[in-house]
């Protein structure tokens, strides 16, 4: 089973969670449950955990393909 298509899905889903935390502390944009108004520290917790998590992914992706220098057959 390939893990590569997954691993790159998976990083650019966080690549993009990740850039989204990022504009709204640059903005200051407001984000609403109903009646709470979430901190901006939400954001920041956000953009180091879903940050890790893309670097992570990518690397795995990196390195799972460097394993596979054979073709397969």
């Amino acid at each position: 089973m390939a893990t590569t298509p997954y691993l790159v899905v998976s990083g650019t889903v966080f690549g993009l969670v990740t850039t989204l935390h990022l504009l709204r502390l640059f903005y200051g944009w407001p984000v609403r449950i109903g009646e709470l108004t979430l901190p901006m520290w939400i954001s920041w917790l956000g953009l180091v955990f879903a940050g890790t998590l893309c670097i992570w992914a990518f690397r795995l992706a990196s390195k799972s393909q460097q394993g596979r220098t054979e073709p397969r057959g």
